[in-house]
């Protein structure tokens, strides 16, 4: 990833997730953040944050938020594309928020500008239904701290799941590393199945994957994580 960053042309836009990395699960350690933010600015990159997951890396909406606020330290003008879709349940909505960092409020200004006529012939006003519902949760100190909550509940949930997934394949009898199941993080998972394995996956057994072998997590539950580790080990062990 720093050596791409290397090689990219001066002033590049780097697209960046900000946590919860999809498809990967991989995130950055805080050690790393500052390595790639030091190569951004060294190259005049332009840092554009993807932040679809904010709360479901860790749990906690400040840490996921750590990476994007660090570069804003080291003094990046970042831009931001943040949604509420998923970790307010808002899908139909598709709720969220871009923004800029500026050097000024002439600057600033200047930028709004360009946003309303990029806006204008796109869609001019959005529905307000879903910022409705995110503006009353985020100004309500009440429903804030309950939402919070649940937030972490789903990030527990799917960090149980992984757990869960991984230890059913061991009990199973399975051969194959899967310590990368838990070692990732977010909705999502590479399980490492083959194009194959996945089919075999879907017209044997119903379960649905990519063909890179990316999984989402958030679908298993108590009641079917220990078969989807049952048709996991048998399209693996044979």
């Amino acid at each position: 990833m720093l050596e791409d960053i290397k090689n990219a042309p001066q002033g590049s836009i780097i697209l960046l997730h900000a946590c919860a990395h999809n498809p990967t699960g991989i995130d950055p350690t805080p050690e790393q953040w500052s390595e790639i933010s030091k190569l951004v600015k060294e190259k005049n990159h332009f840092a554009f944050f993807d932040m679809a997951y904010q709360g479901f890396a860790s749990g906690d909406i400040n840490r996921d938020a750590a990476a994007m606020r660090q570069f804003v330290a080291d003094g990046h003008n970042v831009a931001v594309a943040q949604s509420f879709a998923k970790n307010m349940g808002l899908y139909g909505e598709r709720v969220g928020a871009f923004s800029l960092v500026t050097e000024s409020p002439a600057e600033k200004k200047a930028l709004d500008s360009q946003l309303k006529i990029l806006i204008r012939p796109m869609y001019s006003n959005p529905p307000i239904n879903g910022a409705l519902i995110a503006s009353e949760i985020l100004n309500s100190p009440e429903l804030t701290g309950q939402w919070l909550g649940e937030v972490k509940g789903m990030a527990d949930r799917i960090i149980v799941m992984r757990e869960s997934l991984k230890s059913s394949l061991e009990k199973l009898g399975s051969q194959k590393d899967w310590s990368h199941i838990t070692s990732q993080i977010g909705m999502f998972t590479y399980t490492g199945l083959t194009p194959e394995q996945v089919g075999r996956l879907a017209q044997e057994f119903s379960i649905y994957g990519t063909k890179d072998g990316r999984m989402s997590v958030s679908g298993f539950n108590s009641g079917n994580v220990g078969y989807v580790a049952e048709a996991i080990h048998k399209v693996t062990s044979s």
